[in-house]
């Protein structure tokens, strides 16, 4: 098993390994050629049209966009903007539904809002042929008997799919009552490892997992970190995903954790016994897969106990938010984002989500990235179908799909197609909040990936 494939051009003082490109990318930013006016040029004009009062610099600038880009939108009813011009969805409904993690102690809100924010921009501009998407989500709790009870509501309410969800058990609790049904989902954030090894589900991030082996990859070969100790919230069955990414990391590296508590979960308060225990270990890092709540409170109790170390975190921190809470970041915080980062102005590739984020008032966060995603790839597969959209045509075009589909928000293309477990996103870009500062940046130029995906 070889090291992962590291970018060559890494920020301030971080020096990279040098690895060469990945074979496997189709030219990052890019799409394939299309027939018919790509989910992305509908909604760029969308937001074109609703920005054009908004001052005249840049209501010259998105009329250069949608006049570029004029000959393909006129097929969709947006050559010209929208506004008066712009139609309303109002034929038969497209179903499509998604189960989250809503309330209860770990909380992915903003995949299906972000999922929302979508469809209703695409019925705002009429929709597929007149269809608005109607779409339905429903909260988990965190509890596998509310988890499995909504997703049969989900299934049996008439969904052609299930479309950017983000729950911590969704898939481990529910996968096989999918199978059964034949209904398949295009997950906005994947979290248990059965959203990554079943046939029915294909989730547009990297997960957890990944995530895990990039962050530890990049604190010991390039932050140089010798001695890590490892914190490990757990949930349902992902105990065994985790060691296994972090075997993966050993194998890759040499290196071993130098300490691992799994006996944190996502309600986890007190920190203070953890960060004592660290400090005690003498390591020079802290590798943690909590989310928001729990970074927060890492960070507080390591700065009451003097613990001045790195913290490799996940993407599941990564937010505005936590920038903005944080006061303490000892040797800095990293992780490595499975989308790409929306924070550097220096990165490109989010711009129209960003906007579409502000347009709709959601806070931005990779699970908003991954739900967002989730939602243009599926309107992209339903606008090549010929004939109705039903679950059982939807089926055939997703598991059709011999072509990714490119994005420049992820470092690898995401597809559905055949087989028994799908996982097109084995990328992350590094980031981090250094210390001294307030905000996270890139700390490397370019997308890392996974050690058992390079070639």
């Amino acid at each position: 098993m070889s090291v992962p494939w590291w970018s060559t051009g890494a920020r301030r003082d971080v020096v990279p390994l040098g690895h060469p490109v990945d074979p496997r990318r189709r030219g990052r930013g890019t799409r394939a050629d299309q027939t018919r006016p790509s989910p992305a040029d509908a909604l760029a004009c969308i937001r074109a049209a609703a920005r054009r009062s908004a001052n005249a610099k840049q209501k010259t600038l998105l009329k250069g966009i949608v006049v570029a880009a004029a000959g393909a939108l006129v097929l969709s009813g947006c050559a010209g903007g929208g506004g008066s011009g712009a139609s309303t969805a109002d034929g038969e409904p497209i179903v499509v539904s998604s189960v989250n993690a809503l309330s209860g102690a770990g909380t992915f809100p903003e995949a299906s809002e972000a999922a929302q924010a979508v469809f209703d921009d695409y019925n705002a501009n009429g929709g597929l042929d007149g269809r608005p998407i109607e779409y339905n989500i429903f909260d988990d709790k965190g509890d596998p008997a509310t988890a499995s009870q909504v997703a049969r509501e989900a299934v049996e309410n008439g969904s052609v799919a299930l479309v950017g969800g983000a729950s911590a058990l969704d898939c481990e609790v529910n996968h096989a009552y999918y199978e059964e049904n034949d209904i398949l989902s295009v997950q906005g954030t994947g979290v248990d490892p059965y959203c990554f090894s079943t046939p029915n589900i294909s989730p547009t991030n990297a997960g957890p997992y990944i995530d895990t082996e990039l962050s530890l990859t990049y604190g010991s070969e390039v932050l140089g970190l010798e001695k890590i100790c490892g914190l490990l919230a757990i949930e349902g069955s992902t105990r065994d995903a985790y060691q296994e990414a972090i075997d993966n990391w050993s194998a890759a590296t040499g290196n071993e954790l130098a300490m691992l508590d799994d006996t944190l979960t996502y309600a986890t308060a007190d920190y203070t016994p953890y960060v004592v225990q660290i400090k005690e270990a003498g390591c020079d890092a802290v590798y943690g897969n909590m989310i928001e709540p729990g970074i927060v409170g890492l960070l507080n109790a390591s700065e009451a106990q003097g613990l001045d170390v790195s913290f490799l975190l996940l993407t599941s921190g990564y937010s505005e938010q936590l920038a903005s809470q944080v006061t303490y970041t000892g040797q800095g915080i990293y992780t490595a984002a499975e989308f790409a980062p929306y924070t550097d102005e220096s990165v490109s590739g989010n711009e129209d989500w960003a906007a579409l984020m502000d347009e709709h008032g959601i806070n931005k966060t990779a699970f908003a990235q991954g739900g967002y995603l989730a939602a243009m790839h599926f309107i992209e597969v339903i606008e090549g179908i010929d004939g109705d959209i039903t679950r059982e045509s939807v089926n055939e075009a997703l598991r059709g799909m011999t072509e990714p589909i490119e994005s420049t928000m992820t470092g690898t293309p995401w597809i559905f197609g055949p087989g028994d477990s799908h996982g097109s996103n084995t990328a992350g870009w590094p980031i981090g909040i250094l210390p001294g500062e307030t905000t996270w940046s890139a700390v490397a130029d370019d997308w890392i990936f996974a050690s058992n995906t390079a070639e």
